[in-house]
C-alpha cells in the first residue's frame, strides 16, 4: 500500500528513472507543493504523463509482480529491472540532479522523507542565486498582499483599537487620499459607523472579538463630490492570516458601492408605493406614512403651532369617495373611468399643494383604492384646518371634466376626522373617517360631514345589539308584555297586543324600536318572530283556560314579511296553533300599510293561506302608507288598525296635548315599526291647535273598512275626549294609554276578572 501511494498508478513501485524531472515551469515555484503526501502524488504522477519509463519486458516466475501491484507480506522483494539508463535530461541553468537509489518501502511519503536528495537539491530554492529576483518565490504573506492591493474593493485593516494599519489603494480613491496617509486614522470616522448607538455598540463587539460580523449601510461622500451609499464590512481576520507592520491585525474593513442597487430599489419601491393609474401614493404608502405621523412625538401644543417650533401632535385625514362613478365606468368603459380618475388625483394635488401655504409640508394625496381617496394632514391645528380643506375639495370638482371629449361630472362624499394623535391607532382614524364618509353619503352626497362621537356611540351600540341579537335569542332574554284592546261601546277587554322586550345584560329594557330593524336586517328576525308567536298563543290559551267564564280574548302578533319570505309562516303558524291549542280565529296577524300593499307573489299566498285557516289579518299603521283603496278590497284583511296620528288631531282642550306627549315620551313603543314616525308626530302633536279635518277621514275611513266587512282599532287612544268622539263616529276599538300601557301577562289577567279597563 505504500509502494502505491509513491507510485500513483497501479503497476507496482515506479523506476528510479521515472523521478527525474524533466524541467522546471514557472507553476512550480508557486504552488504549495513539496509538502504533504498528495503534493508528492501530484508530482510523480506528471512525471510519470511527461516521460514514461520504457516497459519492462514481462517477469515470469515466483518473483513476478501479483496483479495489482502490491507485494503480499510473504513475498519476496521484486528483482530490479534491468534497463539502460536514459540520457539524463537538462534544463538551462540548472544542473542535472543525481539519480537516486530506490526509496524504501518504509517510506510512506517522498515528500515527508528529510533525507530525499531531491528535496535538498531543489534548483528552485528561495536561496539559489541563479534565479531572477523577481522570479523567486514571495516570503510569507507575500500573495495577500498583493491581492490586498490589486483589489477592487475598498478594503483596509484595522489593530484592536478601530485604527487604520494598512489600505489598499481602492480604499484611498474612494475617499481621496493616498493609502499611506489612512495608517492611524480612526476608521469609525471615516466611514461614519458612529452615528448611530446600536451600530457603534456591534462595532465594538466586532474589535472585541465577541461579534463575528458587521454588515452596514452608509451613505459617503465620493473625493469627486458625488454621494455615494455604500455597504460597510467589519469582520474579524482568520488566525492564519499573515501578520501586519505592526503586528497580528485585528479586523479587516471592506466597502462596496451599492448605489445603484439602492437606485434599483428606490425605483422599484416608486412603482410598489404608487398607484399607476393616477400616480399618487397607494394604500400601502399611505398606511406607511399615517403609523409614522401617530408613532411620531408631538413638539408643540395644536393652539401655540409654530412653524419653526415643531409639530402640534394631531392629526386630521379627509376620506373621501367619489358619488355615482361606478356608472361611468359602467356606461363609458373603464379606460375613460381611469382618465376620469386622474384627472380627479390632479385637482385633488392642487387642493393640497394650497392647503400647505404658510405650512411646513402639504397634505399627503393618496388613492386608496377604486374611486376613494385621502388626504392625510399631519400636525393639523383642529377641525376648521380639515373643514377648510374639505370644502375646498367639493368646490374644485364642481366644475366638469374633459374626458375624451366628453363633459363628465362628479362630485364627492367626504367624512372628516381630526383628532390627537396620542392614543389613537391607524384602525381606529380609519374606521372612524369610513363612518363618517357613510353618514355623508346617508345625509345626501356631495358634501362633507365631521365625525361625531355621540353618534359613533350610538352606530356602536347598535353593532353590539347585532352581534348578540341571535345569541340572546337562543338565551332566552326577550320577554313579551301586551297592551289591551277594547272595545269602544263596552269599555270591554277585546284583545291584546304582544310586544317584545329584550332585557339586554348590558343596556337593560330594550323596546322593540331599538332592534327589530336590525333583527329583520341581519335575518335574526325569523327564530325570534317564531318564538313571539309561541309564546303568545300559549298565554293567550292559558288565560283562556283560567278565564273560562269570560269569553276569548284574541292576540295580536306583529309580522315581519321577511318571515314570509324566509320562512313557511304558514307552516310555523299551524304548528304553534296545533301545540297550544289556541283557536286559529283567536290570533291576529299585523303587518304594514306598506308591506302588505306591496305583497306580491308569495306573501301574498301565504296571507291568503292564513285567511283561509282561520287566522285574522290586520293592517297596521293604516294611512300613513300607500292607502290604495282598490289593491285593498283584492287583500284577505280581516281589520284596520288607524295611525295614532288621525287621533291626536282629535285634542281640543289645551292641556291635552302635552299630558299625551308627556305619556307617549314615557310609553314604550307599542309597535317597533312605528317608533320613528311617532317621535316626529309626537312634536307635531304639540302645536295646541284642532284638526276637524282629521275627524272626518277618520270617519270616512271607517266607514269604508265597515263597507268592506272590516273592523277598525284606533291607537295612541291618549284621552276621554278622543276616546268618546272615536266611539260617535264608530270605531270599533281602541288602544292607548288611556286604558292601559304594555303590562305583564298577570295584569291582563286582573283586567279579565275586572271586565272592563279604564285609565290606567
Amino acid at each position: 500500500m505504500r509502494e502505491r501511494a509513491v507510485s500513483g498508478t497501479s503497476e507496482g513501485p515506479t523506476p528510479t528513472a521515472d523521478l527525474i524531472r524533466p524541467k522546471v515551469t514557472q507553476s512550480d515555484v508557486t504552488k504549495p507543493s513539496g509538502t504533504g503526501p498528495l503534493a508528492a502524488a501530484a508530482d510523480t504522477g506528471v512525471v510519470a504523463a511527461t516521460a514514461p519509463a520504457p516497459p519492462a519486458p514481462p517477469e515470469t516466475g515466483p518473483c513476478a509482480p501479483s496483479p495489482t501491484g502490491l507485494t503480499g507480506p510473504s513475498d519476496p522483494a521484486p528483482a530490479p529491472v534491468q534497463t539502460p539508463p536514459p540520457a539524463p535530461l537538462r534544463t538551462p541553468g540548472l544542473t542535472p540532479m543525481a539519480e537516486p537509489a530506490p526509496t524504501p518501502p518504509e517510506f510512506t511519503d517522498l515528500a515527508e522523507s528529510p533525507q530525499d536528495p531531491r528535496l535538498s537539491q531543489n534548483p528552485r530554492s528561495a536561496q539559489d542565486p541563479r534565479l531572477p529576483q523577481d522570479a523567486r518565490p514571495a516570503p510569507a504573506g507575500q500573495p495577500f498582499r498583493s491581492v490586498f492591493d490589486a483589489a477592487p474593493l475598498a478594503m483596509a485593516v484595522l489593530d484592536g483599537d478601530g485604527l487604520v494599519v494598512s489600505a489598499n489603494d481602492t480604499f484611498g480613491a474612494l475617499l481621496g487620499t493616498g493609502p499611506d496617509e489612512l495608517a492611524g486614522q480612526v476608521a469609525a470616522d471615516l466611514v461614519d459607523l458612529a452615528s448611530d448607538t446600536r451600530t457603534w455598540h456591534a462595532y465594538r463587539e466586532v474589535l472585541r472579538g465577541r461579534q463575528a460580523r458587521l454588515r452596514c449601510t452608509r451613505r459617503l461622500k465620493h473625493a469627486d463630490g458625488r454621494s455615494l451609499w455604500v455597504q460597510v464590512t467589519v469582520a474579524p481576520l482568520p488566525p492564519e492570516s499573515p501578520p501586519g507592520p505592526a503586528g497580528p491585525p485585528g479586523v479587516l474593513l471592506s466597502i462596496a458601492d451599492v448605489s445603484a442597487r439602492r437606485e434599483l430599489q428606490a425605483r422599484l419601491r416608486h412603482v410598489r408605493m404608487h398607484d399607476p393609474v393616477t400616480r399618487l401614493p397607494n394604500r400601502t404608502l399611505f398606511f406607511e406614512r399615517l403609523s409614522a405621523a401617530l408613532e411620531a412625538e408631538p413638539t408643540a401644543p395644536a393652539e401655540s403651532y409654530d412653524e419653526e417650533r415643531g409639530g402640534t401632535g394631531r392629526i386630521g385625514l379627509c376620506y373621501l369617495d367619489l358619488d355615482g362613478f361606478k356608472a361611468v365606468n359602467d356606461t363609458l368603459g373603464h379606460h375613460v373611468g381611469d382618465r376620469l380618475l386622474a384627472a380627479v388625483a390632479q385637482r385633488l394635488t392642487s387642493c393640497a399643494d394650497a392647503a400647505a401655504h404658510g405650512r411646513a409640508g402639504a397634505p399627503l394625496v393618496a388613492r386608496l383604492g377604486g374611486d376613494e381617496f385621502a388626504l392625510l394632514v399631519e400636525d393639523s391645528t383642529g377641525t376648521e384646518q380639515l373643514a377648510g380643506l374639505a370644502e375646498s375639495v367639493l368646490t374644485a370638482l364642481q366644475a366638469p371634466f374633459e374626458i375624451s371629449g366628453r363633459r363628465l361630472s362628479v362630485s364627492a362624499s367626504i367624512g372628516v376626522v381630526e383628532r390627537q394623535a396620542a392614543g389613537t391607532s391607524a384602525t381606529a382614524l380609519m374606521q372612524a373617517a369610513d363612518t363618517t364618509l357613510y353618514w355623508a353619503k346617508a345625509d345626501g352626497r356631495a358634501r362633507w360631514t365631521l365625525f361625531d362621537p355621540e353618534r359613533n356611540a350610538h352606530r356602536m351600540t347598535r353593532q353590539a345589539l347585532v352581534s348578540t341579537l341571535r345569541a340572546a335569542v337562543e338565551r332566552g332574554e326577550f320577554t313579551l308584555e301586551y297592551q289591551p284592546l277594547v272595545g269602544m261601546d263596552d269599555g270591554r277587554l277585546r284583545g291584546v297586543e304582544a310586544l317584545v322586550r329584550w332585557r339586554h345584560p348590558q343596556f337593560g329594557v330594550l323596546t322593540p324600536n331599538r332592534f327589530i330593524t336590525l333583527a329583520e336586517e341581519d335575518g335574526s328576525i325569523v327564530p325570534l318572530g317564531r318564538w313571539i308567536l309561541a309564546t303568545a298563543c300559549r298565554q293567550a290559551r292559558r288565560w283562556q283556560l283560567d278565564h273560562p267564564d269570560e269569553p276569548p280574548i284574541f292576540v295580536s302578533v306583529n309580522v315581519a314579511v321577511r318571515q314570509v319570505w324566509d320562512s313557511d309562516l304558514v307552516a310555523d303558524v299551524a304548528q304553534v296553533l296545533a301545540e297550544t291549542g289556541l283557536a286559529p280565529h283567536l290570533l291576529q296577524l299585523e303587518l304594514t300599510e306598506s308591506a302588505v300593499m306591496g305583497s306580491a307573489g308569495r306573501p301574498l299566498q301565504a296571507l291568503r293561506a292564513l285567511s283561509d285557516m282561520g287566522v285574522h289579518i290586520a293592517i297596521d299603521d293604516f294611512g300613513t302608507g300607500y292607502s290604495n283603496l282598490a289593491y285593498l278590497s283584492r287583500l284577505p284583511v280581516s281589520a284596520l288598525k288607524l295611525d295614532g296620528s288621525f287621533v291626536r288631531g282629535f285634542q281640543y282642550e289645551e292641556r291635552q296635548p302635552r299630558e299625551a306627549e308627556a305619556r307617549q315620551a314615557e310609553s314604550p313603543e307599542t309597535e317597533p315599526r312605528q317608533a320613528q314616525a311617532r317621535q316626529t308626530r309626537s312634536r307635531e302633536a304639540a302645536v295646541n291647535r284642532s284638526s276637524p279635518a282629521d275627524e272626518v277621514i277618520v270617519e270616512a275611513m271607517i266607514q269604508l273598512a265597515h263597507r268592506l266587512g272590516l273592523t277598525v282599532t284606533a291607537e295612541c287612544v291618549e284621552t276621554s275626549d278622543q276616546a268618546s268622539r272615536l266611539r260617535r263616529i264608530g270605531c270599533d276599538t281602541g288602544q292607548g294609554w288611556l286604558y292601559s300601557r304594555p303590562v305583564p301577562p298577570d295584569r291582563i289577567s286582573e283586567l279579565l276578572d275586572g271586565h272592563a279597563c279604564g285609565r290606567r
